[in-house]
Parts: C-alpha cells; structure tokens; sequence
C-alpha cells in the first residue's frame, strides 16, 4: 500500500492565508502528509509571495494533529546546520514527531545571486553538503558534546540541548536522483530518499542502488523510506484531465508525454493504477505536487477519488 501525500511549491504566490487553508483541507481530506519546497523565489521571474519556510512549519507543528510535513527539501546553502537542526529538533517536538528533515545541496542559481549566497560548483556543493550532513546528524542523534572540523563547518564540542524528544531526533530525507553523488548520501546519512520526478523504469534502477549501496554501509534495506516527489495532473474525467494538459502546456503537450516525465496524470482511476505500479516497485510514500493553491476543491476531489481505493 502507498502513501499519498501533498507538495506545495512555496514560492508560486505561498501566503498566510492559502496556507491555513491547505493545511487544513490536506489534514481533513485524509492525505498522509503536506510538504513545501524551501525557496526565496522563482527560478524564473516574475517573483511571487513565498511565505518563510521554518516559520510556516513551526505554525503547522501546532495547528495540525494527525499529518505528517517537512521541506522537500531545505538547502544547507541558506543556512548554517547547527541551525537547522535546532530548528527541526524543535518542531519535531511541538508536532509531536510528526517532522521530516529534508535536506538538499541547493541548486536555484537565480536566488542564491539574488539574496547573497554561495551556491558553489557542483563537486564543492555537494561536500559542503556532506560536511552540513555529519553537523546535523551528530547534533541531533549524539547525546555528548561532538568535535567536527570542516572546510565549511565546524562543531567544538558542540551539543543540541534540550535533547530532541524523539530519539536520534527526527528523521532525515535527502531528495535527489544523482546516483554518483545524492545516493551514496542516502545510504550514509538518511532514513528517507525522495526520488524527484522520475518514470517507473528510473526509479527501479535508482532504488536497486541505493539497496547496493546501503549494503555496502553495513544497513539494511529497510531503513530507508522510498518517496517519491513528482508533478500532479488530476481531473475528474478525460475532458477536464486533457483541458488541464492544455493550459499547463499551452497546448503543446500530451499525458502520455506527462508520464514519460514522471508526472502522475490522470482521472482517480488512471492515477490509482499508476501509483499501484510504484508501490509495487518499492515506492512506500508520493508527494503529489500541487501547483494550484487555490484549488482546494481539486484537492478534496482527489482524495475522495483516491484515498479510499488504495
């Protein structure tokens, strides 16, 4: 069986108030988990409202009961770790362990330049990566004072206090698809990997590597979650599915051509069979990218089409 959660990208017009909304329809609607990216502002402009992250998980933490969230994913670019990991101590415990930490290396080039940060080369990003990995993991699942020196980071004896309440605090997920650099990563450092928008036949190569890999580590393959975030094209029927298609892609684009991307199209059934095949390849949880932050009848109409089917 496969979990269905909900990803809202944050910086297409997040405010306040669609926020409450959406969490209040993903929550009631049933969905497993409402997630968000982590981004000043668009690739691309223009720029639109995009509601700090941290802050909009921590009023989530309190205001929700059952669902579980996090960020897919939050760059160790924008922020120091032994910050981030304060930080998701904290809101893993106001949730009642109900966090996710996301983490990535970063990659909008647009608003690093914009806000004054360093995204770095491909090789440095990703080691100033792993070294922002071992703070956070150390930080959060050593109970002693911990020493790590880095080229980007550095602990002197440093501990998280109080002490998460969730033992080894929350659980850690790297999204990525890079079989060179992303999963060897996974198999170190996480208990989640968060495939981005791949076909099934991608995936399956990617998760038979990562199961090598976490083998190599001395790790069982059951100690990492298989998730899998990708785009959402749902329509009560053919007509609406194809209009969608239309404006999405100004008439240029096909749902066969959708899936070939990865994407998740279709009517409720044509979905259900899709996500069938990805639980069947290993997927345990997709976060369905929900780009319309208004609709919230769509989502309530997704649910119910879904939900109680899978």
């Amino acid at each position: 069986m496969i979990e269905v959660a909900i990803m809202i990208e944050g910086q297409n017009g997040l405010t306040w108030t669609n926020w409450k909304k959406i969490a209040k329809t993903v929550e009631g609607a049933g969905f497993a988990g409402l997630y968000r990216s982590d981004h000043y502002t668009n690739s691309q402009p223009p720029d639109k409202n995009s509601l700090e992250l941290w802050t909009s998980l921590t009023w989530l933490a309190s205001h929700t009961k059952r669902i579980e969230f996090g960020p897919l994913v939050s760059p160790v670019s924008f922020r120091d770790p032994s910050m981030t990991a304060r930080m998701a101590a904290a809101v893993d415990d106001l949730s009642g362990r109900r966090f996710t930490l996301g983490l990535g290396a970063g990659w909008q080039e647009r608003e690093h330049t914009l806000f004054g940060f360093d995204l770095l080369d491909l090789t440095q990003r990703f080691k100033r990566f792993e070294e922002g990995l071992e703070i956070i993991t150390r930080l959060l699942q050593n109970d002693q004072p911990s020493t790590f020196s880095g080229e980007f980071f550095q602990l002197r004896e440093g501990i998280l206090l109080p002490r998460p309440v969730r033992p080894l605090g929350p659980p850690i997920l790297i999204g990525g698809n890079g079989p060179l650099r992303t999963l060897p990563l996974v198999a170190r450092f996480a208990n989640e990997w968060n495939a981005l928008f791949i076909p099934l036949s991608k995936y399956k190569e990617l998760n038979a590597r990562l199961t090598m890999l976490l083998k190599l580590e001395g790790r069982k393959y059951y100690e990492v979650r298989r998730s899998l975030m990708t785009g959402c094209i749902f329509g009560k029927d053919q007509k609406e599915v194809a209009k969608k298609i239309r404006e999405r892609s100004g008439g240029k684009s096909t749902v066969e051509a959708y899936r070939e991307k990865g994407m998740i199209v279709g009517t409720a059934e044509e979905i259900r069979e899709q996500l069938n095949q990805l639980a069947e390849a290993g997927l345990q949880r997709v976060m369905l990218q929900w780009l319309d932050l208004d609709d919230l009848q769509g989502l309530e109409n997704l649910a119910e089409g879904l939900l109680p089917h899978l």
